[in-house]
Order: structure tokens, then C-alpha cells, then sequence
């Protein structure tokens, strides 16, 4: 149980952890173009980026798969500054017809962020035998923080527009532009060329 307990926080603490606030930056921007009431649509985005995200850590826990670790730390801010951009050009039409790009960036780009905690992930499971259980162990810490920080978005955003008055465009507009700036700044910490 206490290995559970070690890969579960491990997991929690991977997304929580402020210092390494650029999976919660995709998750906003992920999840910023929907309403509360479209939590089942979101709760799908969560598992495909943690899906994702299992199946390169797994790749390169195993030595399947081996990528320069300067090139995605690149490809991550990357990631979150396309979701961002995507999310203004469609901002008018917020979440409409959107479900299928949102479920690929998901997916897609949950793989990319796998690779970038690989290194630290092969390091702390050493040279265990078994890989499986310690990394789906490590995913629902993962899947749970995300669910955490989502239904943290979807508040807020209910608040904003609610309470606030802020319209949904200005809203998704407002979060999506933030979080780009700091993808872009992230980008230009890490050019690796």
C-alpha cells in the first residue's frame, strides 16, 4: 500500500506542484471553453491527456522511446500556447463543435507532456521489473489532481460570468490570452537550437 501511496502523490504532486505550473496552464486552456454542465465532455479530456500522457511515460520507462529532452521542454509551452491560440480564433464560438480538436490536443499533446517528466519518472521507479503497476499508479495521482485543477476552472469560470457579468467570449478570450503569454515566455526561456 505504501507504494501506491508513493506513485499516487508522486502523480497528485507532478500536476499540482507550482513550480512546474505549465500542466496546470494547459489545463486551463484545455478546459476554459466549457460550462460547468458540460463536465462530462472535460472529465474526457482529462483521461485522453492522461492517456496520453501514460503511454509516452511508459514508452520511455520501458527504453522504447528516446527523444532529447531540450526539444519537449520546447514542445510543451508550445503545446499550451497552440491550444491558447485556438481557443481565441474560435472564441466566438466557445465550445460548439470543438469536441473532437479538443479530445485530439488532448491526446496528442498529453503525449508530448509525458515525455517531458519521463527522465524524472524512469528515475524515481529505477530499475523495478515491474514498470505497469508503479506507472498506473503514478496516472491516477495524475488524473486526479487534473480533475482537481478542471473542476477549479469550471468554478471559476461559472463565477466570472455569473457573478460577474462577464460574457463566455470575454472570458475564454481573457484566460486564453494570459496563459498564451506565459507559453510564450516559457518558449523563449527554452529554444533549444
Amino acid at each position: 500500500m505504501t507504494d501506491f501511496v508513493l506513485y499516487f502523490k508522486a502523480g497528485l504532486f507532478h500536476v499540482l506542484d507550482i513550480r512546474a505550473y505549465d500542466h496546470i496552464l494547459f489545463l486551463i486552456v484545455l478546459a476554459v471553453v466549457y460550462e460547468f454542465k458540460q463536465w462530462k465532455k472535460v472529465l474526457w479530456l482529462v483521461t485522453l491527456f492522461t492517456i496520453g500522457h501514460s503511454i509516452t511515460l511508459a514508452l520511455a520507462a520501458y527504453g522504447i522511446l528516446k527523444i532529447n529532452p531540450k526539444l519537449i521542454e520546447f514542445l510543451i509551452p508550445l503545446t499550451i500556447f497552440i491550444t491558447g491560440l485556438m481557443n481565441i480564433l474560435t472564441a466566438r464560438k466557445a465550445s460548439v463543435g470543438k469536441e473532437n480538436q479538443n479530445l485530439f490536443f488532448a491526446l496528442f499533446f498529453g503525449l508530448i507532456h509525458g515525455l517531458g517528466f519521463s527522465n524524472y519518472f524512469k528515475g524515481m521507479i529505477g530499475r523495478h521489473e515491474d514498470k505497469l503497476i508503479p506507472l498506473l499508479e503514478f496516472a491516477l495521482g495524475v488524473e486526479a489532481a487534473q480533475l482537481i485543477i478542471v473542476l477549479l476552472i469550471l468554478i471559476v469560470g461559472t463565477l466570472t460570468q455569473s457573478i460577474f457579468g462577464v460574457n463566455r467570449r470575454d472570458w475564454i478570450l481573457v484566460a486564453s490570452a494570459i496563459v498564451i503569454g506565459f507559453a510564450a515566455q516559457m518558449m523563449v526561456n527554452r529554444v533549444f537550437w
